[in-house]
Protein backbone atom coordinates (compact mmCIF):
# COMPACT_ATOMS: atom_id res chain seq x y z
CA UNK A 1 0.00 0.00 0.00
CA UNK A 2 1.43 3.32 -1.26
CA UNK A 3 1.78 6.32 1.80
CA UNK A 4 0.01 8.89 0.02
CA UNK A 5 -1.81 9.86 3.43
CA UNK A 6 1.43 9.73 5.79
CA UNK A 7 3.38 11.60 3.04
CA UNK A 8 0.71 14.73 2.62
CA UNK A 9 0.94 14.51 6.77
CA UNK A 10 4.64 14.53 6.93
CA UNK A 11 5.41 16.70 3.74
CA UNK A 12 3.49 19.42 4.89
CA UNK A 13 5.76 19.69 7.86
CA UNK A 14 9.06 20.60 5.91
CA UNK A 15 10.82 23.48 7.40
CA UNK A 16 12.86 25.62 5.25
CA UNK A 17 15.90 24.50 7.30
CA UNK A 18 15.50 20.95 5.89
CA UNK A 19 15.39 22.43 2.24
CA UNK A 20 18.39 24.13 3.13
CA UNK A 21 20.11 21.13 4.26
CA UNK A 22 18.93 19.28 1.24
CA UNK A 23 20.48 22.33 -1.06
CA UNK A 24 23.82 22.05 1.03
CA UNK A 25 24.82 18.45 0.49
CA UNK A 26 26.46 19.34 -3.12
CA UNK A 27 26.12 17.81 -7.80
CA UNK A 28 13.47 25.43 -17.21
CA UNK A 29 10.39 25.00 -15.11
CA UNK A 30 8.42 22.36 -14.21
CA UNK A 31 5.57 21.81 -17.26
CA UNK A 32 2.31 21.30 -16.15
CA UNK A 33 2.41 17.45 -16.50
CA UNK A 34 1.10 14.70 -14.94
CA UNK A 35 1.63 15.16 -11.18
CA UNK A 36 0.25 18.75 -11.00
CA UNK A 37 -2.64 17.30 -12.65
CA UNK A 38 -3.16 13.61 -11.32
CA UNK A 39 -4.97 11.85 -13.97
CA UNK A 40 -7.51 9.00 -13.29
CA UNK A 41 -6.65 5.63 -13.26
CA UNK A 42 -8.02 5.21 -16.70
CA UNK A 43 -6.53 8.40 -18.31
CA UNK A 44 -3.14 6.77 -16.84
CA UNK A 45 -3.82 3.37 -18.56
CA UNK A 46 -4.55 5.35 -21.84
CA UNK A 47 -1.28 7.56 -22.32
CA UNK A 48 -0.63 11.27 -20.53
CA UNK A 49 1.93 13.25 -19.94
CA UNK A 50 4.66 12.11 -17.30
CA UNK A 51 7.22 14.72 -15.39
CA UNK A 52 10.88 13.67 -15.21
CA UNK A 53 12.96 16.30 -13.26
CA UNK A 54 16.65 15.77 -13.64
CA UNK A 55 19.71 17.73 -12.57
CA UNK A 56 21.53 17.47 -16.24
CA UNK A 57 20.75 21.22 -17.49
CA UNK A 58 24.07 20.33 -19.81
CA UNK A 59 22.46 18.02 -21.66
CA UNK A 60 20.01 19.64 -24.19
CA UNK A 61 16.78 17.99 -25.90
CA UNK A 62 19.88 17.10 -28.84
CA UNK A 63 21.31 14.89 -26.52
CA UNK A 64 21.67 10.88 -26.26
CA UNK A 65 20.57 11.65 -22.62
CA UNK A 66 16.94 12.98 -23.49
CA UNK A 67 17.02 11.08 -26.44
CA UNK A 68 16.47 8.26 -24.13
CA UNK A 69 13.89 9.81 -21.47
CA UNK A 70 11.94 9.68 -24.64
CA UNK A 71 12.54 6.44 -25.93
CA UNK A 72 11.50 5.05 -22.37
CA UNK A 73 8.41 7.22 -22.25
CA UNK A 74 7.13 5.92 -25.72
CA UNK A 75 7.95 2.58 -24.65
CA UNK A 76 5.92 3.47 -21.65
CA UNK A 77 2.83 4.59 -23.74
CA UNK A 78 3.26 8.03 -22.54
CA UNK A 79 4.87 11.82 -23.62
CA UNK A 80 7.70 12.48 -20.95
CA UNK A 81 8.01 16.43 -20.07
CA UNK A 82 11.48 16.63 -19.24
CA UNK A 83 12.38 19.78 -16.31
CA UNK A 84 16.55 20.03 -15.75
CA UNK A 85 17.97 21.91 -12.89
CA UNK A 86 21.21 22.82 -11.03
CA UNK A 87 21.78 20.25 -7.86
CA UNK A 88 20.68 22.38 -4.83
CA UNK A 89 17.86 23.91 -7.16
CA UNK A 90 16.61 20.53 -7.54
CA UNK A 91 16.93 19.60 -4.03
CA UNK A 92 14.74 22.39 -3.05
CA UNK A 93 12.07 22.47 -5.84
CA UNK A 94 11.68 18.94 -4.85
CA UNK A 95 11.19 19.84 -1.39
CA UNK A 96 8.93 22.66 -2.12
CA UNK A 97 6.94 20.69 -4.77
CA UNK A 98 5.68 17.97 -2.07
CA UNK A 99 4.89 20.71 0.15
CA UNK A 100 2.32 21.39 -2.53
CA UNK A 101 1.12 18.02 -3.66
CA UNK A 102 2.68 18.61 -7.15
CA UNK A 103 5.97 16.76 -6.91
CA UNK A 104 7.33 14.96 -10.52
CA UNK A 105 6.25 11.59 -11.43
CA UNK A 106 10.28 10.46 -11.80
CA UNK A 107 12.95 12.41 -9.32
CA UNK A 108 16.53 11.98 -10.73
CA UNK A 109 18.86 13.59 -7.02
CA UNK A 110 22.31 13.47 -5.65
CA UNK A 111 22.72 10.38 -3.74
CA UNK A 112 23.21 11.90 -0.55
CA UNK A 113 19.67 13.97 -0.92
CA UNK A 114 17.93 10.61 -0.68
CA UNK A 115 17.49 10.32 3.00
CA UNK A 116 16.55 14.09 3.24
CA UNK A 117 13.63 13.22 1.02
CA UNK A 118 12.90 9.59 2.05
CA UNK A 119 12.77 10.90 5.66
CA UNK A 120 10.74 14.14 4.83
CA UNK A 121 7.93 11.33 3.25
CA UNK A 122 8.66 12.46 -0.45
CA UNK A 123 9.79 8.96 -2.26
CA UNK A 124 7.89 5.99 -2.62
CA UNK A 125 10.63 2.78 -1.93
CA UNK A 126 11.66 -0.04 -4.35
CA UNK A 127 9.54 -2.59 -2.51
CA UNK A 128 6.49 -0.49 -2.59
CA UNK A 129 7.04 -0.17 -6.78
CA UNK A 130 8.38 -3.29 -7.29
CA UNK A 131 11.94 -2.10 -8.07
CA UNK A 132 14.34 -4.99 -8.74
CA UNK A 133 17.60 -3.84 -7.44
CA UNK A 134 19.38 -7.45 -7.14
CA UNK A 135 21.81 -6.34 -9.49
CA UNK A 136 23.19 -2.93 -8.27
CA UNK A 137 26.28 -3.22 -6.37
CA UNK A 138 25.66 -3.27 -2.48
CA UNK A 139 27.48 -0.73 -1.33
CA UNK A 140 26.01 2.16 -4.09
CA UNK A 141 22.62 0.66 -3.04
CA UNK A 142 23.83 1.77 0.03
CA UNK A 143 23.70 5.37 -0.36
CA UNK A 144 19.72 5.32 -0.91
CA UNK A 145 18.61 3.34 1.93
CA UNK A 146 17.37 5.04 5.33
CA UNK A 147 16.43 2.57 7.99
CA UNK A 148 16.28 -0.36 5.90
CA UNK A 149 14.48 0.62 2.93
CA UNK A 150 15.71 1.22 -0.18
CA UNK A 151 14.05 4.83 -1.60
CA UNK A 152 15.26 4.40 -5.58
CA UNK A 153 18.11 3.08 -7.86
CA UNK A 154 21.65 4.51 -8.44
CA UNK A 155 22.00 5.70 -12.83
CA UNK A 156 25.58 5.68 -12.03
CA UNK A 157 28.86 6.29 -9.56
CA UNK A 158 31.72 8.53 -9.83
CA UNK A 159 33.93 8.88 -7.41
CA UNK A 160 37.83 10.24 -6.13
CA UNK A 161 41.27 8.70 -7.03
CA UNK A 162 44.97 10.36 -7.54
CA UNK A 163 46.12 11.40 -10.73
CA UNK A 164 49.36 11.44 -11.48
CA UNK A 165 52.08 13.11 -14.01
CA UNK A 166 54.57 10.49 -15.27
CA UNK A 167 57.43 12.96 -16.17
CA UNK A 168 57.21 14.52 -12.86
CA UNK A 169 57.42 11.83 -11.39
CA UNK A 170 60.10 9.77 -13.37
CA UNK A 171 62.27 12.99 -13.01
CA UNK A 172 62.09 12.59 -9.19
CA UNK A 173 63.18 8.96 -9.66
CA UNK A 174 59.21 7.91 -7.78
CA UNK A 175 57.93 4.65 -9.05
CA UNK A 176 54.07 4.82 -9.03
CA UNK A 177 53.96 1.00 -8.26
CA UNK A 178 55.86 1.90 -5.30
CA UNK A 179 52.75 4.12 -3.37
CA UNK A 180 50.75 1.95 -1.68
CA UNK A 181 50.15 3.50 1.64
CA UNK A 182 50.10 6.94 3.45
CA UNK A 183 54.10 6.25 4.11
CA UNK A 184 55.06 5.46 0.33
CA UNK A 185 52.71 8.45 -0.88
CA UNK A 186 54.86 10.99 1.38
CA UNK A 187 58.24 9.24 0.90
CA UNK A 188 57.31 10.05 -2.87
CA UNK A 189 55.87 13.67 -2.51
CA UNK A 190 59.49 14.42 -0.34
CA UNK A 191 61.38 13.08 -3.50
CA UNK A 192 59.39 15.43 -5.53
CA UNK A 193 59.80 18.40 -3.66
CA UNK A 194 63.67 17.33 -3.31
CA UNK A 195 63.96 17.46 -7.48
CA UNK A 196 62.25 21.07 -7.29
CA UNK A 197 58.66 19.99 -8.57
CA UNK A 198 55.67 20.41 -6.59
CA UNK A 199 54.06 17.34 -5.06
CA UNK A 200 49.76 17.14 -4.60
CA UNK A 201 47.15 19.37 -4.49
CA UNK A 202 43.37 19.02 -3.45
CA UNK A 203 40.57 20.58 -2.45
CA UNK A 204 40.07 21.49 1.37
CA UNK A 205 37.57 24.39 0.95
CA UNK A 206 35.16 24.64 3.60
CA UNK A 207 32.20 23.73 2.05
CA UNK A 208 30.92 20.31 0.94
CA UNK A 209 33.37 19.40 -1.77
CA UNK A 210 36.33 19.68 1.16
CA UNK A 211 34.50 16.82 2.74
CA UNK A 212 34.31 15.19 -0.24
CA UNK A 213 37.65 15.13 -0.66
CA UNK A 214 38.63 14.66 3.02
CA UNK A 215 36.73 11.16 3.00
CA UNK A 216 39.13 9.14 1.53
CA UNK A 217 41.36 9.55 4.16
CA UNK A 218 39.44 9.91 7.24
CA UNK A 219 37.90 6.15 6.30
CA UNK A 220 41.26 5.08 4.73
CA UNK A 221 42.22 6.02 8.41
CA UNK A 222 39.49 3.22 9.97
CA UNK A 223 38.04 6.28 11.03
CA UNK A 224 34.26 6.52 11.07
CA UNK A 225 31.66 9.38 11.11
CA UNK A 226 30.36 9.19 14.13
CA UNK A 227 33.71 10.01 15.96
CA UNK A 228 35.05 12.17 14.14
CA UNK A 229 38.02 13.03 17.16
CA UNK A 230 39.57 8.94 17.25
CA UNK A 231 42.90 8.59 17.09
CA UNK A 232 42.45 7.35 13.57
CA UNK A 233 40.83 10.77 12.29
CA UNK A 234 42.56 12.93 13.33
CA UNK A 235 45.83 10.83 12.36
CA UNK A 236 44.00 11.63 8.53
CA UNK A 237 43.83 15.75 9.27
CA UNK A 238 47.46 15.32 10.55
CA UNK A 239 48.85 13.90 7.47
CA UNK A 240 47.18 16.93 5.29
CA UNK A 241 48.38 19.25 7.45
CA UNK A 242 51.66 17.56 7.67
CA UNK A 243 52.19 18.23 4.23
CA UNK A 244 51.66 21.58 3.82
CA UNK A 245 53.77 22.53 6.58
CA UNK A 246 56.69 20.33 4.46
CA UNK A 247 55.36 21.91 1.60
CA UNK A 248 53.93 18.93 0.09
CA UNK A 249 50.93 20.46 -0.50
CA UNK A 250 50.13 24.16 -1.29
CA UNK A 251 48.28 26.38 1.15
CA UNK A 252 45.67 27.31 -1.85
CA UNK A 253 44.74 23.58 -1.18
CA UNK A 254 42.74 25.55 1.95
CA UNK A 255 40.92 27.51 -0.76
CA UNK A 256 40.48 25.28 -3.68
CA UNK A 257 37.39 23.53 -5.41
CA UNK A 258 37.78 20.18 -7.02
CA UNK A 259 38.06 22.45 -10.30
CA UNK A 260 40.47 25.03 -8.92
CA UNK A 261 42.99 21.96 -7.79
CA UNK A 262 42.37 20.75 -11.10
CA UNK A 263 43.71 23.79 -12.84
CA UNK A 264 46.93 23.56 -10.68
CA UNK A 265 47.85 19.93 -11.83
CA UNK A 266 46.64 20.62 -14.94
CA UNK A 267 49.90 23.43 -15.12
CA UNK A 268 52.46 20.17 -15.65
CA UNK A 269 54.45 21.19 -12.32
CA UNK A 270 52.18 18.68 -9.57
CA UNK A 271 53.39 14.84 -9.06
CA UNK A 272 49.91 14.47 -7.95
CA UNK A 273 46.42 15.61 -7.77
CA UNK A 274 43.32 14.21 -5.84
CA UNK A 275 40.26 14.56 -8.26
CA UNK A 276 37.33 12.31 -10.23
CA UNK A 277 36.35 10.53 -13.03
CA UNK A 278 34.48 13.90 -13.97
CA UNK A 279 38.00 15.12 -14.82
CA UNK A 280 38.44 12.48 -17.73
CA UNK A 281 38.02 14.36 -20.55
CA UNK A 282 40.31 17.26 -19.17
CA UNK A 283 43.14 15.08 -18.63
CA UNK A 284 42.88 13.67 -22.61
CA UNK A 285 44.02 17.78 -22.82
CA UNK A 286 46.53 18.51 -20.44
CA UNK A 287 49.51 18.20 -22.65
CA UNK A 288 51.41 15.54 -20.62
CA UNK A 289 51.52 11.85 -20.02
CA UNK A 290 49.12 11.24 -16.74
CA UNK A 291 48.16 8.09 -14.55
CA UNK A 292 45.74 7.01 -12.60
CA UNK A 293 45.95 5.00 -8.70
CA UNK A 294 43.13 4.32 -6.01
CA UNK A 295 43.86 6.33 -2.92
CA UNK A 296 45.35 4.40 -0.69
CA UNK A 297 44.41 3.59 2.65
CA UNK A 298 46.92 4.65 5.79
CA UNK A 299 47.64 0.95 5.83
CA UNK A 300 47.66 0.01 1.94
CA UNK A 301 44.56 -1.27 -0.09
CA UNK A 302 42.12 0.92 -1.36
CA UNK A 303 40.38 3.48 0.79
CA UNK A 304 36.83 3.98 0.37
CA UNK A 305 36.18 7.21 -1.08
CA UNK A 306 32.69 8.66 -1.36
CA UNK A 307 30.51 8.10 -4.34
CA UNK A 308 29.16 10.27 -6.28
CA UNK A 309 26.01 9.99 -8.87
CA UNK A 310 22.57 9.89 -8.91
CA UNK A 311 19.29 7.81 -8.04
CA UNK A 312 16.31 7.65 -9.89
CA UNK A 313 13.24 7.87 -7.37
CA UNK A 314 9.46 7.40 -7.45
CA UNK A 315 8.03 10.60 -5.49
CA UNK A 316 4.50 9.60 -3.91
CA UNK A 317 1.74 11.07 -5.03
CA UNK A 318 -1.99 11.55 -4.83
CA UNK A 319 -3.18 9.41 -7.13
CA UNK A 320 -1.59 5.90 -6.93
CA UNK A 321 -2.58 4.68 -10.73
CA UNK A 322 0.13 6.26 -11.73
CA UNK A 323 2.94 4.52 -10.38
CA UNK A 324 2.37 1.32 -12.56
CA UNK A 325 3.94 4.38 -15.44
CA UNK A 326 6.36 5.39 -13.46
CA UNK A 327 7.67 2.13 -12.29
CA UNK A 328 8.24 1.60 -16.63
CA UNK A 329 10.15 4.67 -16.92
CA UNK A 330 12.53 4.43 -13.94
CA UNK A 331 13.18 0.82 -14.99
CA UNK A 332 13.62 1.56 -18.58
CA UNK A 333 16.25 4.21 -17.32
CA UNK A 334 18.04 2.06 -15.02
CA UNK A 335 17.53 -1.37 -17.02
CA UNK A 336 21.26 -3.21 -17.92
CA UNK A 337 20.53 -2.49 -21.98
CA UNK A 338 20.21 1.37 -21.51
CA UNK A 339 22.71 1.35 -18.29
CA UNK A 340 26.04 1.47 -20.90
CA UNK A 341 24.73 4.51 -22.82
CA UNK A 342 23.35 6.05 -20.11
CA UNK A 343 26.52 5.73 -17.73
CA UNK A 344 28.49 6.46 -20.74
CA UNK A 345 26.77 9.97 -21.58
CA UNK A 346 26.93 11.00 -18.09
CA UNK A 347 30.46 10.00 -17.26
CA UNK A 348 29.67 7.81 -14.95
CA UNK A 349 30.76 4.20 -13.50
CA UNK A 350 27.53 1.58 -14.08
CA UNK A 351 26.20 0.30 -10.67
CA UNK A 352 26.38 -3.32 -11.76
CA UNK A 353 29.08 -5.64 -12.51
CA UNK A 354 27.63 -6.81 -15.74
CA UNK A 355 27.70 -3.33 -17.30
CA UNK A 356 31.05 -2.28 -15.44
CA UNK A 357 32.61 -5.30 -17.32
CA UNK A 358 31.58 -3.81 -20.70
CA UNK A 359 32.55 -0.37 -19.70
CA UNK A 360 36.49 -1.77 -19.12
CA UNK A 361 36.13 -4.00 -22.42
CA UNK A 362 35.46 -0.77 -24.35
CA UNK A 363 37.54 1.61 -22.43
CA UNK A 364 40.39 -0.21 -20.65
CA UNK A 365 41.97 3.23 -18.67
CA UNK A 366 38.23 2.82 -16.46
CA UNK A 367 39.62 -0.23 -14.69
CA UNK A 368 40.74 2.09 -12.29
CA UNK A 369 37.45 4.43 -11.69
CA UNK A 370 35.79 0.67 -11.53
CA UNK A 371 37.97 -0.97 -8.60
CA UNK A 372 37.53 2.82 -6.56
CA UNK A 373 33.95 2.62 -6.82
CA UNK A 374 34.10 -1.25 -6.21
CA UNK A 375 35.58 0.53 -2.55
CA UNK A 376 33.63 3.20 -2.82
CA UNK A 377 30.88 4.16 0.28
CA UNK A 378 28.02 6.49 0.31
CA UNK A 379 27.83 9.65 2.29
CA UNK A 380 25.01 9.03 3.91
CA UNK A 381 25.48 5.20 4.52
CA UNK A 382 26.03 3.50 8.16
CA UNK A 383 21.96 4.86 8.53
CA UNK A 384 23.40 8.29 9.07
CA UNK A 385 21.10 9.40 7.14
CA UNK A 386 19.93 13.31 7.58
CA UNK A 387 22.81 13.40 10.12
CA UNK A 388 25.27 13.35 7.31
CA UNK A 389 25.33 17.21 7.10
CA UNK A 390 25.25 17.85 11.20
CA UNK A 391 28.83 15.41 10.73
CA UNK A 392 29.92 17.10 7.59
CA UNK A 393 30.13 20.66 8.47
CA UNK A 394 31.85 20.24 11.45
CA UNK A 395 34.20 18.20 10.11
CA UNK A 396 35.67 20.65 7.14
CA UNK A 397 35.51 23.22 9.57
CA UNK A 398 38.20 21.13 11.64
CA UNK A 399 40.07 20.52 8.69
CA UNK A 400 40.13 24.11 7.67
CA UNK A 401 41.12 25.14 11.19
CA UNK A 402 44.38 22.48 11.39
CA UNK A 403 45.55 23.59 7.77
CA UNK A 404 45.55 27.33 8.65
CA UNK A 405 47.43 26.57 11.82
CA UNK A 406 44.72 28.05 14.04
CA UNK A 407 44.36 24.54 15.64
CA UNK A 408 46.04 21.23 16.46
CA UNK A 409 44.73 18.57 14.32
CA UNK A 410 42.97 17.13 17.78
CA UNK A 411 41.96 20.06 19.14
CA UNK A 412 40.22 20.76 15.49
CA UNK A 413 38.82 17.34 15.59
CA UNK A 414 37.57 17.72 19.00
CA UNK A 415 35.97 20.49 18.84
CA UNK A 416 34.33 19.02 15.38
CA UNK A 417 32.86 16.00 17.46
CA UNK A 418 31.31 17.79 20.12
CA UNK A 419 29.71 20.68 17.38
CA UNK A 420 28.73 17.09 15.83
CA UNK A 421 26.92 15.57 18.61
CA UNK A 422 24.62 18.35 19.46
Amino acid sequence: MMRSAAMSRRAAGLSLAAVAAAGGLVACSSSSGGSGAPASESQAAAGGNYTIWDPYPQHDKSSEWVKLLETCGTQAGVTVERAAYDTSDLTNKALLAAQQGNAPDVLIVDNPVVSTLAEAGVLTTTEENKLDTSAIAPNLLAAGQSQGRTYGVPIGANTLALYYNKEVLKKSGVDIASVKDWASLTGALEKVKASGKKGITFSAIGTEEGSFQFLPWFWGSGAQLTKLDSPEGVSAVALWTDWLKKGYAPNSVINNTQTTSWQEFAGGEYAFAENGTWQLANAEKVGFDYGIIPIPGKNGGTAPAPTGGEFVGIPVQKDTARYATSQKLVACLTNTGNSLTTTTTLSYVAPTEEVQTKQVAQNPGLKVWVEAVKAAKGRTSDDLGTKYPRISEPMWGAVQAALSGSKSPQEAMTGAQAAAAQ
